[in-house]
């Protein structure tokens, strides 16, 4: 193999493709990123759950395929100067020269690396930025405990020209809405897909204008956008039937702005305690936030609001709190009740039906 590849481009792709490099490899190999040089160098990694394989410009003046180690490429070439980059292998042995500096690289037995899977049928595409933001707007409320991975996801949901995208992790929950392309206009599935692998893919993906969705039966999806691809594996279990904790019906709304809301949470939970909630009271034109026992730190800050309702105080876990009324995109955050012991749902103020809906669980206080 001899290639020459601009600095930029590599370090974009090969950073790309990095990030389905395994934490602990099961095999030596899996911790390989394998290039492919033709008319255009493809690299690949994989570990037999998620797959990424990026392609880059290059000029070509021998063909080959090699395995190298995927974490020491990535740190070299983030580390080199904004010249052009040789790549040239003989034998056991991958040099690479870029401007005054050197590294020589060992091959990995490259026959032994796995075959990667096929990009399953295309399903549609959607706008880049829209699935980004949609993505990182859900992937909050996903649960991080490995004993139960269906919590763990995010789950898709496609009728026709629209997807919804769905997370809990039992004390919240978020839900978007968002129009796409579909491949057939009467598409209807739903999928499991594992939340990091998603957020980490929807936000490298967004150099494009355009991510296509493709999906290979129930055990596998793919996403593809700007020379880029990746699939992971679909997550299995019974997914909550989140439809019945959406209410539908309200007793008490309040409306304040969002940015001063979220930066009086923090101030306030700086004395909660771990685990402890931050106290709302609303009432006509205002809302007293609290926190903090009386024999310990406390503290109160009172924000004006527009509330409808009788008077009404709840309160939250406020972490929780605070991903909910960053996520939404508004400047006015509006938050709907039912009673105190039961879940808020936080939306931005819309004339019509919100895209995105927060519920939160409340905390009993004593």
């Amino acid at each position: 193999m001899k290639l020459r590849v601009e600095r930029d481009q590599l370090a974009e792709a090969v950073a790309w493709t990095a990030r389905a490099l395994p934490a602990r490899p099961t095999a030596p190999v899996l911790a390989g990123m394998r290039l492919q040089a033709g008319a255009d160098l493809t690299l690949s990694t994989f570990d037999y759950e998620v797959s990424a394989q990026a392609t880059v410009p290059v000029v070509t003046d021998e063909e080959g395929t090699v395995l190298v180690s995927g974490r020491l490429l990535a740190e070299i070439v983030r580390s080199l100067p904004a010249r052009p980059v040789d790549l040239t292998t003989d034998g056991t042995r991958a040099t690479l020269k870029c401007g005054s500096a050197t590294f020589t690289l060992v091959l990995l037995p490259e026959e032994e690396y796995p075959t990667l899977p096929e990009m399953p049928p295309l399903a549609g595409s959607v706008g880049s930025d829209a699935l980004a933001t949609a993505i990182g707007q859900v992937a909050i409320a996903a649960g991080r405990d490995d004993t139960l991975p269906a919590l763990t996801g995010i789950r898709i949901e496609i009728q026709g020209d629209t997807l919804t995208l769905v997370a809990t992790d039992r004390y919240r929950l978020a839900v978007r809405e968002l129009r796409w392309n579909p491949a057939r206009p009467d598409l209807s599935t739903a999928v499991l897909v594992p939340a990091r692998v998603l957020g980490d893919t929807a936000r490298a993906l967004t150099s494009g204008a355009e991510v296509s969705i493709s999906l290979g039966g129930d055990s596998l999806i793919g996403f593809a956008g700007a020379g880029r691809q990746t699939t992971t594996r679909l997550l299995s279990g019974e997914y909550p039937k989140y439809a019945a904790l959406l209410p539908s019906e309200f007793s008490a709304t309040a409306e304040l702005a969002a940015s001063s809301f979220a930066e009086a949470v923090k101030r306030v939970a700086l004395v909660a305690e771990r685990n402890t909630p931050v106290r709302l009271a609303f009432s006509p034109g205002q809302l007293v936030l609290e926190a903090g026992a009386s024999e310990e730190a406390q503290a109160v800050e009172i924000l004006e609001a527009a509330f409808e309702g009788e008077d009404l105080q709840i309160a939250f876990n406020p972490q929780y709190l605070l991903d909910g009324v960053q996520a939404i995109d508004s400047d006015t955050a509006r938050i709907s009740f039912t009673s105190p012991t039961k879940p808020a749902v936080i939306t931005g103020k819309t004339e019509r039906e919100p895209d995105y809906r927060y519920v939160l669980m409340p905390i009993r206080s004593a």
